[in-house]
């Protein structure tokens, strides 16, 4: 195996901390006890200065948090001494009785996708992974990473969310991420790794000028420091600035959709718009979007969505796309979703009721109990019963009805989109069509309640 390109330093016994904010055990300390409450830290550990230096630091806690911690080493398999890092970490992790997770991600860059957006999609997969309820995620970034995430995101034209950057700390896939070191400059973490003799891996990535972020660190940063010395710490204040904007933009959007008579988190009234000048319009259609978890249209979306979706007549269906999502308007509502995946109405599924009936490309997961819920009992029919979709002319009596109806009238009446009328599963038993899934028992294929 090869040996892990390594930094040994020498301590500096007695020496200055440098310039900027010292770092610490007892300074870290003092974040983690601003932290929300958590059973467990997952440090993300790539064997690098930072994250070196965060979970030595971790260790040496006072009163400690050893028994609490576990270190996460994602494997991404992208350069020859891969192998020799993970060793490095392994090794790190034993002398100082921290347990060590190791995952093998493959971070190719698909088409179409960066290779620095592949590898931090890939690593944080593997981390959410790993981590379970009660867990705190750590990250190592620091001060200057955040002033180049915030001048990255001014380049891109960001608003107030961009110009964040980085959260302090924040809700991620049921658990907190935080990041302990952000109010500390790369120089303080170095210093704190020469005063304990610390050594790393150094990922020769780190050094190529092709990358975005490298080229900033390496080349512009580095000149805005000479010209402007606190010129990091200044960029961190104005991301924490913008971190408030944005805030109070999210509470302006909260407090202009109030009243409204909107029945599903991903709906947003057309009227509850209709109220509000341009500009807040445009605010509350960002950040309901950001609030389903999805990227807020750019400019020229935007104006599309309020130019013509909002004016167009209430029988029509305009959509508008975006990189990550789609906004669609139906009747009196505006729609967004990740974009729909193809689907073919045509393809018919054998079921038995008694395992559960995945369609992974539309997210759906049918079991016995949801036609259970709508009144039909699936044991009156031996297996396998047919699961397929509407392709029109389909009907449908309803419990309590005398004639059958058209399953299109039946989903106009209850509102439901065209775009998801095709994409929910229909059963089928030999008589006929017995339910449609989540909605309707069909004709006498019903239990009596």
């Amino acid at each position: 195996m090869a040996v892990p390109r390594l930094r040994p330093v020498e301590a500096r016994a007695g020496q200055d901390v440098g310039s900027g904010r010292a770092f610490d055990s007892a300074r870290l300390l003092r974040v983690l006890e601003g932290l929300p409450e958590c059973r467990r830290y997952v440090v993300a550990f790539s064997g690098g200065m930072d994250s070196t230096v965060l979970l030595h630091a971790l260790v040496h806690v006072r009163p400690p948090v050893a028994a609490s911690l576990v270190a996460v080493h994602v494997h991404h398999g992208l350069h020859p001494q891969a192998d020799a890092w993970q060793a490095f970490c392994a090794g790190f992790c034993a002398r100082h009785g921290v347990t060590l997770i190791s995952r093998r991600v493959d971070a190719r860059a698909r088409r179409g996708e960066g290779p620095e957006a592949a590898a931090r999609q890939a690593r944080y997969r593997a981390l959410a992974e790993v981590c379970r309820e009660g867990d705190c995620l750590l990250t190592a970034h620091h001060r200057d990473d955040q002033a180049e995430t915030l001048l990255l995101h001014l380049l891109r034209g960001s608003g107030p969310h961009g110009l964040a950057a980085m959260a302090p700390c924040r809700a991620w896939h049921g658990i907190w991420h935080a990041r302990p070191l952000l109010d500390f400059g790369r120089e303080a973490l170095h210093d704190y790794a020469l005063a304990h003799a610390l050594s790393w891996v150094e990922d020769p990535s780190n050094q190529a000028p092709d990358f975005d972020r490298n080229f900033l660190r390496h080349e512009i940063l580095p000149r805005l420091q000479g010209r402007w010395p606190g010129a990091a710490g200044g960029l961190a204040r104005t991301a924490r600035l913008q971190r408030a904007a944005a805030t109070l933009l999210e509470d302006l959007a909260r407090l202009d959709r109030d009243g409204g008579t909107d029945r599903r988190p991903d709906t947003l009234g057309v009227d509850t718009l209709r109220r509000l000048p341009r500009l807040r319009q445009a605010n509350l259609i960002r950040e309901w979007v950001r609030a389903q978890g999805l990227p807020p249209p750019p400019g020229r979306r935007l104006d599309e969505v309020l130019d013509r979706v909002l004016r167009a007549r209430r029988d029509a269906m305009p959509l508008v796309r975006w990189e990550g999502a789609e906004l669609r308007r139906y009747r009196d509502a505006l729609y967004v979703m990740p974009p729909l995946p193809e689907h073919d109405p045509a393809r018919v599924y054998l079921w038995d009721p008694a395992r559960a009936l995945v369609i992974p490309h539309l997210g759906i997961e049918l079991r016995r109990r949801d036609l259970e819920a709508i009144g039909v009992d699936p044991t009156q029919w031996a297996p396998p019963l047919r699961v397929g979709f509407r392709r029109g002319g389909e009907r449908c009596r309803l419990p309590g009805h005398a004639h059958q109806r058209a399953l299109k009238v039946l989903f106009q009446d209850a509102g439901i989109p065209p775009w998801e009328r095709d994409r929910i599963p229909l059963v089928y038993a030999r008589e006929g069509l017995v339910a449609v899934a989540g909605l309707w028992a069909c004709e006498a294929h019903h239990r009596p309640g």
